[in-house]
């Protein structure tokens, strides 16, 4: 397990690590209502696609454990009520969707019970759902570890580790279980702009894990992979349609351009709770755009003139075409991926 814990049930309370103030100061914020828990996934309190289905989860316990219904319908809308707004929270993550229908259809099947057997069944939903995704992306980090060489030079983007899921994350906890099985990786962390999830919190985390890495700005992955020579790119998914196109953070695209332009391997590393099988391709993936002061700032210093426009996309399409392989917790999928996720989606039903 790492030192510390993103996600934590504590006292009937959901426990964050607040990633907006890392790496200068870690803290914990205790949240005891759905709304509150919308808000610290709206403003990037916590983050990454597992981390968030999860909060959302323990976001419909809590309006479960503090109703204030004088009966079972009176609970049910409550609980409908919250779920719609947890929905709007981050529209392209859809391990959000994905955690609270699991938990409205658990809501369904236990409708015609008392309050407290509500109450009992969802919480024991959101800690199904947590635990689970401790032994998902660790399987996920295991099965990824073997497509990495020893001594190779990886290359990633954003924050996939233990910041982003319940504990080893998705990509990054590949270069983790590489470096605990002494394969002596070293790993490049582009910065990502505009958060700068790479070089804020990948970096954190991998310091304190003790596992060689170089932070770099986003722009320089090109020169990385002709002069110093990059074995892998690994990065994570927020949502990935039915033939293999992939949404990630803003950059993911750019780096999956100048892999395949330098002949780099490129994995998506995801749970297949990410997949979306309803969606054809990434062109209907939903692609939210943050406020724009994320550009126009870094932290509370203004780097651009007064009123100066900005497309502020929070995630971007990487077509499938441009993905060498997917490592799911079932195992690796190789192309053609629209026939080969639809059979280990078949798997996962």
């Amino acid at each position: 397990m790492s030192a510390f814990k993103s996600i934590e049930w504590v006292d009937e309370k959901l426990r964050l690590i607040d990633q907006r103030v890392l790496p200068f100061e870690t803290k914990y914020n205790d949240y005891s209502t759905a709304k509150d828990v919308a808000d610290a996934i709206r403003s990037m309190v916590t983050r990454g696609a597992p981390n968030i289905g999860i909060s959302a989860a323990y976001g419909l316990a809590l309006t479960a454990l503090n109703t204030k219904a004088a009966d079972v319908e009176g609970l049910k809308a409550e609980i409908e009520t919250d779920a719609e707004i947890l929905r709007q929270s981050r529209p392209t993550a859809v391990n959000l969707f994905w955690a609270i229908d699991r938990v409205m259809k658990r809501l369904a099947d236990s409708a015609a019970g008392s309050i407290p057997t509500i109450q009992e069944v969802i919480l024991s939903e959101a800690h199904a759902i947590y635990y689970e995704d401790i032994e998902t992306n660790k399987t996920i980090s295991y099965n990824g570890m073997t497509l990495v060489p020893h001594g190779a030079k990886i290359l990633h983007h954003c924050n996939t580790g233990s910041l982003g899921g319940a504990d080893y994350g998705t990509a990054l906890g590949v270069i983790r279980v590489a470096h605990e099985q002494g394969k002596q990786v070293h790993a490049y962390l582009d910065e990502t702009r505009p958060r700068l999830q790479g070089g804020r919190l990948s970096a954190w985390e991998l310091k304190q894990l003790g596992i060689p890495h170089t932070v770099i700005v986003d722009g320089a992955s090109g020169h990385l992979m002709r002069t110093v020579g990059i074995d892998l790119c690994v990065v994570g998914c927020d949502r990935m349609a039915a033939n293999g196109d992939t949404a990630n953070k803003i950059g993911t695209y750019n780096l999956a351009l100048a892999a395949h332009a330098h002949n780099v391997p490129f994995y998506v590393c995801l749970p297949t709770s990410t997949i979306d099988m309803k969606l054809a391709d990434g062109d209907l993936i939903p692609i939210e755009q943050r406020n724009p002061q994320e550009v126009t700032h870094v932290g509370e210093c203004q780097i651009t003139p007064d009123d100066t426009p900005v497309a502020n996309f929070a995630f971007d399409v990487t077509p499938a075409k441009y993905i060498t392989a997917i490592v799911t917790e079932l195992g690796i999928v190789e192309p053609p991926f629209d026939t080969n996720l639809a059979k280990i989606m078949e798997m996962a039903s």
